[in-house]
């Protein structure tokens, strides 16, 4: 694990996202969940991270082999009398002074069975302990959680377009439900470790520009009823 912003251990308090058009330098958590800490999806996130800091920005980097030991279970049987989670990993410490004081989050990913990692899944899941109501602190778990700008950089062997339109659409939609402004993806070619850095399309290069401008660059996501103007530049 990498990076060093965190709160308290106890969380005693979760501060509200600063406002990225304020200038401010801003607090990102990138999650790389491949198995491989020198894998294709990971070299990609480690160019996030190097455009963030390049930036100005603080970064956590964080390998979800690091963080969990075990997926989900059932809350109802596993808690503890106080409502804390009895699974003892570090996946608490990392929700609790990394992922819940972030302005953004990048999850990193390899392409398996079009989806995204089993890591990258159970961080998710695991989430669910403390926003369920049966946590005694799920209001400040969930005023946390709210917001953030999301990113994913994922990899794969397959060039065909929708090989990650399953996971795309998994983000976009986490964005959507946390009201949080989905930034956009990083996607890079390769199997064997190291495969990403012969792509013509520089896609490490695409990862350490998409780190640079993450929280400066523009998304949209329109209603109908969206006021917006007529023309997107200028």
């Amino acid at each position: 694990m990498e990076g060093n912003f965190s709160r308290s251990p106890v969380a005693d308090h979760i501060a509200p996202h600063k406002n990225p058009a304020q200038n401010y330098f801003m607090k990102a958590l990138i999650l790389s969940s491949s198995p491989r800490k020198n894998g294709n999806s990971a070299l990609l996130a480690g160019a996030v991270r190097d455009g963030l800091a390049a930036a100005g920005h603080e970064v956590a980097f964080v390998y979800a082999e690091e963080v969990l030991s075990s997926f989900l279970r059932d809350c109802r049987q596993c808690r503890k009398p106080g409502g804390e989670c009895a699974i003892e990993d570090n996946f608490r410490r990392t929700f609790f002074d990394h992922f819940l004081p972030a302005d953004g989050f990048i999850a990193a990913t390899p392409v398996y069975w079009y989806g995204v990692s089993a890591q990258l899944k159970a961080f998710f899941d695991r989430s669910f302990c403390y926003y369920a109501a049966s946590y005694p602190r799920s209001a400040e778990v969930i005023d946390g959680m709210k917001g953030k700008r999301i990113g994913l950089v994922v990899s794969s062997e397959e060039t065909f377009p929708m090989v990650s339109g399953g996971i795309v659409s998994q983000m976009q939609e986490y964005a959507r439900y946390t009201r949080g402004a989905f930034v956009g993806v990083v996607h890079g070619i390769g199997n064997a470790r190291g495969d990403v850095a012969k792509d013509p399309n520089d896609p490490l290069g695409q990862a350490r520009r998409f780190g640079e401008t993450f929280f400066t660059r523009h998304t949209s996501d329109y209603q109908i009823d969206t006021p917006r103007n007529g023309r997107v530049w200028g």
